[in-house]
């Protein structure tokens, strides 16, 4: 068994294991019934601006994905999974395999923002115990530049701007959004129905203040415009192609 490093800047003993021989989930339930549509929601609405930005597809978003950030015993236990992240500049794929996990010793790049879903009381989120609390972790090893806590059950989010090496609240701008200015887009809260449900729900707006849509939604938009058209075609006494 590899023997455990208790510093986060001690050196692991070589060879370092990649994604495929670390596991990829610490086999806990997930504690929250919102994570899973919320975080499709939020890769569904920001898929085409990742793909402006990335027109190679050089991305990885994580959904419940364990970012390794040193070596443990048993392995997962230095691992932090968050309810999802966006990583630039990284390939899809790693030799053809899909990932497992995200191993910083392996890819050295930190991912642009990390958003947690509270479940409980928010304390585990806000934690800054060295070496065991998330916020700690965040904030001084994986160094996202942006991180995100959603309250669901108070419907409320705090995002966190890493500057100067700590984490400073970032404040929200007039419309109530947070700017995630390398990706052009605003991060706030939604009230409307999505998968049936009416919730808040976390999503994403672009810097003008405009909705970005889910696939239904945009399929929705294009039906519409679609009918008007075909409306204005019969105003006009001209049929419309079926």
């Amino acid at each position: 068994m590899t023997s455990v490093t208790n510093s986060p800047n001690a050196l692991a003993p070589f060879p370092f294991p990649d994604h495929t021989q670390l596991p990829e989930s610490n086999g806990t339930f997930v504690k929250n019934w919102q994570e899973h549509p919320q975080s499709i929601l939020l890769t569904d609405s920001i898929t085409p601006i990742l793909k402006q930005l990335n027109p190679k597809g050089e991305y990885c978003i994580g959904q419940d994905l364990g970012i390794y950030w040193r070596l443990t015993d048993p392995p997962e236990k230095g691992a932090e999974a968050p309810d999802w992240f966006y990583v630039p500049n990284v390939p899809f794929l790693l030799n053809g395999q899909t990932r497992r996990s995200y191993v910083l010793w392996r890819e050295f790049i930190a991912p642009l923002i990390v958003l947690e879903f509270v479940s409980g009381d928010g304390s585990e989120e806000r934690d800054k115990t060295p070496l065991k609390g998330k916020f700690w972790i965040y904030e001084q090893v994986i160094r996202p530049p942006f991180y995100g806590i959603y309250e669901t059950s108070k419907a409320s989010l705090e995002v966190y701007h890493l500057i100067e090496g700590q984490y400073q609240v970032l404040p929200a701008n007039e419309r109530g959004h947070y700017p995630i200015v390398p990706l052009g887009v605003e991060l706030g809260l939604w009230q409307g129905k999505y998968q049936n449900v009416e919730l808040s729900w976390l999503r994403w707006w672009d810097l003008q203040g405009n909705l970005l849509l889910n696939g239904n939604e945009r399929a929705e938009q294009e039906s519409q415009r679609a009918d008007r058209l075909a409306a204005q075609l019969r105003s006009l006494g001209v049929e419309p192609e079926a």
